[in-house]
């Protein structure tokens, strides 16, 4: 028997390339070739192009992020919060609400026709606030509905509070330390029109601030963008933004709870 071990030796040039240096600990993987990777980043390209879209398509009629600029909401809002707003909540005939936050184009109430800017400006700045990313633009606001058509809105009763309708609104939500209102008003909401407050009053431009220009004050329904229902960033302040019971005993009127 042949005890002397048995050797054999293989032809280099035999031995199929693995891409796997004997000795060596790492593989080295054939680059993709350069059509592949051109179809990659069309892809990427594509797939990014199509993701937006989709996600401008959602912002323009179902949710939209919205910036908050100012304090005039504070506390329930604050500077920097990423709100969402519900297109929805206004499109089927339901009306906003006395107590409701919402989101409104002020051009004509709040605000006059802004000036003409570079179209491709416009249209960056435009899709980058309707994500969120950016600040809305100067003629959209967010505050609280006061006062619906037809509302008698006073400031202030013997109690220093504000009335609708007769009735002296408890309005918890209003920014510690301040007063319902350092202007005095007394005024009937047109109808079609509503009648809104920021939440911090001693900070905030709005109903009050526009008694003598066109409107008197009021916004038209018709420029509501949407409810804001949810904090949506940062992160540690996600909630829903609960309604409010404040006009719960509020009549509409003619007589009915509104």
């Amino acid at each position: 028997m042949d005890t002397e071990p048995q050797h054999s030796e293989r032809d280099p040039s035999s031995t199929p390339a693995t891409g796997k240096e004997e000795g060596s600990r790492s593989v080295r993987m054939p680059g993709l070739p350069e059509f592949l990777r051109d179809l990659s980043w069309r892809r990427a390209a594509v797939l990014g192009v199509l993701g937006t879209a989709s996600l401008l398509l959602f912002s323009a009629f179902v949710v939209q992020p919205f910036l908050i600029p100012s304090g005039s909401m504070e506390p329930g809002l604050q500077v920097g919060d990423r709100v969402l707003v519900n297109k929805l909540a206004y499109r089927f005939g339901t009306e906003p609400r006395r107590g409701d936050v919402v989101v409104f184009d002020g051009t004509g109430s709040f605000a006059q026709e802004p000036a003409r800017e570079n179209p491709l400006t416009g249209l960056v700045h435009g899709a980058a606030a309707a994500l969120g990313l950016a600040e809305p633009a100067e003629t959209d606001f967010v505050k609280r509905v006061v006062g619906v058509g037809g509302d008698r809105v006073v400031c202030c009763d013997e109690g220093g509070k504000v009335e609708v309708n007769g009735r002296a609104i408890e309005e918890r939500y209003v920014y510690f330390g301040d007063a319902p209102s350092s202007a005095p008003f007394d005024i009937v909401v047109p109808s079609g029109t509503l009648w809104v407050m920021g939440d911090h009053r001693s900070n905030s431009r709005d109903s009050r601030d526009h008694l003598g220009e066109p409107g008197g004050g009021t916004v038209p329904v018709d420029k509501i963008i949407g409810r804001v229902d949810w904090i949506g960033w940062p992160l540690g302040r996600w909630a829903s933004l609960e309604p409010t019971d404040a006009f719960r005993d509020v009549r509409d009127p003619d007589g009915a709870h509104g």
